[in-house]
């Protein structure tokens, strides 16, 4: 099962991620998201966990929980669209404005 993590600290790393998750079964891998120019945090990442019963005690206990002085948002993650990096659903990746 694959998890969504947001609202997490720019402070932490794969393995703190992989910890928080593993005491409810088993973790095949965990990602903090980073931005690839300055290799910062993106403040979210995914989890693969092996059992799905597992997964879904997880996000159940984790989402709303306080991890390193903030609180979790945790989700099934929804498979990867064309698109999807635009926040309104439009289609192309400028800005695209009139010009007069």
């Amino acid at each position: 099962m694959n998890i969504y993590v947001a609202s997490l600290p720019f402070k932490a790393s794969d393995d703190e991620l992989k910890e928080l998750f593993e005491e409810f079964g088993e973790v095949t891998s965990a990602k903090v998201i980073k931005d690839k120019f300055t290799q910062r945090s993106r403040g979210f990442g995914f989890v693969e966990m092996s059992d799905e019963s597992d997964g879904r005690r997880a996000i159940d206990t984790l989402n709303g929980s306080d991890f390193m002085g903030k609180t979790l948002i945790v989700n099934e993650a929804r498979p990867r669209t064309e698109g999807t990096f635009n926040r309104n659903n439009r289609e192309g990746g400028f800005n695209r404005r009139e010009r007069y």
